[in-house]
This record gives structure tokens, sequence and C-alpha cells, in this order.
């Protein structure tokens, strides 16, 4: 699986971007996607993942800002980030889970600072 994720850049708080990643070389619809993000000298964590079924779970502090979603026609997954707070400042990434296995992209900045 090769993900290639766009969409990072500067925003103002309470901004709006949306993140979105490409998956190729497997079958879309049946892999568990996800974003996790890593801030400076902090642990990579989940902000939110979406499984082949459509099912979303998210980290508590995006709850109610951030949505995740997929279009298994295009084998995209897009997180659309609103509300956006200088603490959601991190490298973004693209992951799926196939068999086991996980599939990481190259990390997407977000920047949210005035």
């Amino acid at each position: 699986v090769q993900l290639q994720a766009s969409g990072g850049g500067l925003v103002q708080p309470g901004g709006s971007l949306t993140l979105s990643c490409t998956a190729s070389g497997s079958i879309f619809s049946r892999i568990a996607m996800g974003w996790y993000r890593q801030a400076p000298g902090k642990q990579r964590e989940l902000v939110a993942g979406i499984s082949s079924g459509g099912s979303t779970n998210y980290v508590n502090s995006v709850k109610g800002r951030f949505t995740i979603s997929r279009d298994n026609a295009k084998n995209t997954v897009d997180l659309q980030m609103n509300s956006l707070k200088p603490d959601d400042t991190a490298v973004y990434y693209c992951h799926a889970l196939q068999y086991g296995i996980d599939y990481w992209g190259k990390g997407t900045l977000v920047t949210v600072s005035s």
C-alpha cells in the first residue's frame, strides 16, 4: 500500500484545513485508514480513524471539530479540520492497516498560528 498525503499548511487559529490521502497498491475498500499526528517533543497519536465499513473514531481533543471520511471510488481519505487551535500544530501522517501491517505516508505539516 502506498500513501500520498497533501493539504498541510499554515492556518490561523479558528480556521479550517482539509488533509487528503490517496492510497494505491491494494483494494482500498478493505483497508482501515486513519490520520495520526506528531507534535514536537510528543509521541505520535491517532487523531481519527475510519474502518473499511465506515465506522469512525476520534481522539477526544478533536471531537466535534475534525471529520474523517473516505471515498472508496477515488481511493481517498480526507480529514476535515475546523476550529483549529495552536495545539493542533503537528506533522500529520496518513495511515493504513491491512492484514496486521501498518503503512505510513510521508507527513504533512499543519501549523496553526496567528
